[in-house]
This record gives structure tokens, C-alpha cells and sequence, in this order.
């Protein structure tokens, strides 16, 4: 009587691994009669990729590798053994390179996702007995998978539990983060008695901390540092209401609003009756949207300057006046807020104000940065362009990295 000997060791070249004798361990611990569907189980593993060190390309060629398994079942001892030739296999991972595919095949062999039964000759080919049946096979043995089932889905509920808790504390940072702005608007604003610009830049020192990418326990901690933050701003509006009068309060709140909008209208019509006819033109136009820009690419390339306006950001002029309150949260003089009007038009002011906010730390002195753009754009030199399109590019590229 014949008996078949399956390979261990790898044909040619190739050194045997202690990741190829733990997978073929696992292959031969499947449980007889045991099954599972394929495409669940490589569900599962594409949850757990990180946790294994396989790529996404290497997730590609295991997909591939699976479309050979003639039925959707993987069942124990029943043909799980495909041999598929580097052409086929190519085709089916999107015409993959072969210098490519050879270099993810080994992947999946060293996360133990498969195990190679090569031939003699390190050929993949199935022998068939007198019956026409499948008698022995050699190329790529799907055993692991199945014998690893459980322990994939163990994997993917760590995973879909850290992914859930990462959720959550980055809803908590973005809650915080907009009660904090919101308020320090506000006391700027409204003229409460503190250290506003201090607060302000304490905020922007945290929101700098926060990594691109993190774990929920790393952002715990700072998740911890906003809160204790928010309630440090709050109580300093909260001691500005208590030593206020509670009858004066609201009138006061509305005095205030009526006679900066009085003072807002006077400055700009002051403004505009100082200027000559063709000047006053030049102004208007200056004021109006730039060509091309939409508010909603603005606010993609700019998403923290939201976070300041007091009934969210729906138009043009929201985005002035929320521009001009950060001017001042960060801590520049209203002639160079002026200084930039003048030079770049209204909207492209305010544009780089939320421009410089997005850009945080990077920018020491936002007051002289705006005062040297202004200084190009009154010569010319000066386009929105490039600023917009690096703050895109940069999200982009954080996207892509978090992803």
C-alpha cells in the first residue's frame, strides 16, 4: 500500500522558518469535521490585520487564494489544498506583479494564515487517483484558517472593542474641544473680566498634543486634560455671573450686542465714506467670495474656526465675524487685522486667520505672520491659493495615516 507523504519543508531555496513549523502546527490541530465559512473567517482576519502584521496587499492574494477553494464551506480533511499557478493567482489579485505576489504569499505564510505544500519539483498540482478524485495536492494549504477560526473572532472582539472605546474618547476630546472654544469666544466676546488670550493659548497647547494617530488608552489621559480644562473656563464664567446683577444681566448682555453691531455698521461706513468712488469699488470686490473657493472647502482645509462661531458657520459673513473674534483670541492688534482687510479683501483675511488657527503651533507670532502676508499682498505677491491647497494636502495625508 502507497502512502502519501505531505511536505513540510519548503522547496528550493527557501529556509525552513519557526513561523512555517507554528503554522503547520496549527493545521494539523484542526479538529476532525470541523467547518467554517470562508469568507466569515476572512472577514475576521481583515478585522485583525494589525494584530497578525498582514497587509492589505497580502489580504488581496489570501482573497485570491480563497476564490480557488471550490465551496464556501472549509471543512476539515475535505481538499484544502489549492494550487492555483502564479498567473492565475495574479489575475485574481488584480494583476498583481510576481515579484509582488511572491513577496505577500510569504507574508501570509509568516502570520500563519497558510501553509506551502510544495511538490518535488516546487510545483502546484493536484494528482488524481483511478476514480477521477482528488488523490493528492500540493501548493497552499487553507488548514490554519480554519484551525484558527475562534481565535480570529477572539481577536476581531478585542479589536472591534478597542475600536468602539477609541470612538468614544475622540467624541469626548471633540465635545470638550468645542465647549472650551465656544466659551472662550464667548468671554472674549462678551468682555468678561480674565486672561482670555493665557486661556486661549493653554487650549491651542493641548489641542497640539493630540496625536494623529493613537490608542483610546493614550488618549485617555488627555481626554482627562480637557475636561479639567473646560471646568477651569467655565468657573471663570461661571464667578463673572455670580458677581454680576442678576436683574441687569440680560439687558446688559443686550446692550452690549446692539452697541457692538452699532459700532461694527459705524466703523464700516466710516470706513467706506473715507474711501474715493473707484476705491470703495475696489473694496466691494475685495469683500466679495474668491472665485473658485467655496465656503465648504474653506471649512475642510480650516475645520477648527467652526468651533468659535456661535450658531455654527453658514455663510460668508459668519466666517468674517467669527475670523474677527479669533484675531483676537489669537492675539492679533485689530490694525493688522485692518492692515490685512485692506491688503487682501475681507474673506481672504478671514481665511487666513482660520488658516493660521488650523495652523497652531507652527506659528509663533500669528500677528507679525499675518502683518508679512499682507505686506506681500499689497504688492501683489500674496495668493490664498497655496495656503488652502497645503491645509487640504496635510488632512489628506493625516487621513490617509489614520486610516
Amino acid at each position: 500500500m502507497m502512502e502519501n507523504h505531505i511536505s513540510t519543508t519548503p522547496f528550493g531555496r527557501r529556509p525552513l522558518s519557526l513561523a512555517m513549523v507554528a503554522g503547520q502546527l496549527a493545521a494539523n490541530s484542526c479538529a476532525p469535521g470541523a467547518s467554517a465559512n470562508k469568507w466569515q473567517v476572512f472577514r475576521a482576519v481583515c478585522e485583525v490585520k494589525g494584530l497578525l502584521g498582514a497587509s492589505d496587499r497580502a489580504l488581496a492574494v489570501l482573497n485570491a487564494l480563497l476564490s480557488f477553494h471550490p465551496d464556501t464551506e472549509l471543512v476539515a480533511g475535505e481538499g484544502l489544498v489549492v494550487f492555483p499557478s502564479n498567473t492565475q493567482l495574479a489575475l485574481r489579485a488584480h494583476g498583481m506583479a510576481p515579484a509582488t505576489l511572491r513577496r505577500h504569499l510569504a507574508v501570509l505564510v509568516d502570520c500563519g494564515l497558510v501553509v506551502r505544500r510544495d511538490s518535488p519539483n516546487g510545483k502546484r498540482y493536484a494528482r488524481k487517483g483511478f476514480d477521477g478524485a482528488i488523490e493528492q495536492a500540493f501548493g497552499f494549504d487553507l488548514s490554519p484558517l480554519l484551525a484558527r477560526v475562534e481565535e480570529f473572532e477572539r481577536m476581531a472582539e478585542t479589536v472591534r472593542a478597542e475600536r468602539r472605546a477609541l470612538l468614544l474618547v475622540r467624541e469626548r476630546i471633540t465635545i470638550l474641544r468645542r465647549d472650551i472654544a465656544k466659551m472662550i469666544a464667548f468671554g472674549l466676546d462678551a468682555e468678561i473680566s480674565g486672561d482670555w488670550q493665557r486661556l486661549h493659548l493653554e487650549y491651542r497647547e493641548l489641542a497640539a498634543a493630540i496625536p494623529r494617530t493613537a490608542s483610546s488608552l493614550e488618549l485617555e489621559p488627555i481626554a482627562t486634560q480637557f475636561a479639567t480644562f473646560a471646568q477651569d473656563v467655565r468657573k471663570a464664567l461661571e464667578n463673572h455671573v455670580k458677581m454680576a446683577k442678576p436683574s441687569g444681566n440680560e439687558s446688559q448682555s443686550e446692550r452690549h450686542i446692539q452697541d457692538s453691531n452699532t459700532q461694527s455698521h459705524e466703523s464700516e461706513h466710516s470706513l467706506e465714506e473715507s474711501l474715493t468712488p473707484t476705491a470703495a469699488v475696489q473694496a466691494q470686490t475685495k469683500s466679495q467670495p474668491p472665485a473658485g473657493y467655496p465656503l465648504g472647502m474653506v471649512l475642510r482645509a480650516c475645520p477648527d474656526i467652526a468651533q468659535y462661531a456661535r450658531q455654527g458657520i453658514s455663510g460668508w459673513g459668519d466666517l468674517l465675524d467669527t475670523a474677527k473674534l479669533v484675531s483676537g483670541a489669537l492675539g492679533i492688534r485689530p490694525d493688522a487685522w485692518k492692515q490685512a482687510c485692506d491688503a487682501m479683501g475681507t474673506v481672504d483675511a478671514a481665511i487666513m486667520v482660520a488658516a493660521i488657527l488650523q495652523k497652531g503651533e507652527a506659528i509663533a507670532s500669528p500677528g507679525g505672520y499675518l502683518r508679512s502676508l499682507s505686506a506681500k499682498a499689497g504688492v501683489g505677491e500674496f495668493s490664498i491659493e497655496p495656503v488652502l491647497m497645503a491645509l487640504l494636502r496635510g488632512r489628506g495625508r493625516a487621513y490617509a495615516k489614520a486610516g
